[in-house]
């Protein structure tokens, strides 16, 4: 998981990038200002942005809009400080700041970030118009000839499929061309 740490104070930023990687987590970038966050943000795929309230060319809900949904943010501020309403893709910690807190709630954002990807990865894409045809006339076909149910048609797809190793559609063109 890629980390960019923006702080106005580099000492602070240096601060909490030596405490994520003493536990272990990759800080790509280390900046003071919005821009240069943003330009770290651009090289990457993804990842999270641990940063003040404020930084020296915008403040934290500036950063936010810029910035790729792909990226989520940890905004870290004195009490009062804080965004009044909560913005999306947004965590927030108040300082002083305990470590342990900083290290389980990026742990946490770490976590939900790769389970969102993993998911999204899982998701079977959409097929077209043409592949949807496709998939009817094959069982339309096994059900003339075959006498078989719709639901009996589709899983001689399936194992029709799996058996030969190809996808869904390309059993279907086989059955139909072969029933030609």
């Amino acid at each position: 998981m890629n980390i960019i740490v923006a702080f106005p104070k580099i000492e602070n930023g240096k601060s909490i990038k030596s405490i994520l990687v003493k536990k272990g987590f990759h800080v790509s970038g280390l900046c003071t200002t919005g821009a240069k966050t943003l330009q770290y943000a651009d090289m990457l795929e993804e990842g999270i942005v641990v940063c003040a309230g404020r930084l020296m060319d915008m403040a934290c809900h500036q950063l936010r809009e810029y910035l790729p949904d792909s990226f989520e943010m940890l905004v870290m501020s004195a009490p009062g400080c804080l965004e009044e309403e909560p913005m999306e893709h947004v965590l927030y910690l108040t300082m002083p700041l305990k470590v342990h807190e900083l290290v389980s709630t990026v742990e946490m954002m770490a976590y939900a970030m790769e389970r969102k990807k993993r998911k999204k990865k899982s998701r079977q894409p959409e097929r077209s118009q043409e592949e949807k045809e496709t998939l009817q006339k094959a069982k339309e076909v096994l059900m003339e000839r075959n006498h078989m149910t719709e639901e009996e048609a589709h899983r001689y797809i399936q194992k029709s499929s799996m058996d030969s190793g190809t996808g869904l559609v390309e059993a279907a063109q086989m059955i139909l061309s072969l029933m030609q």
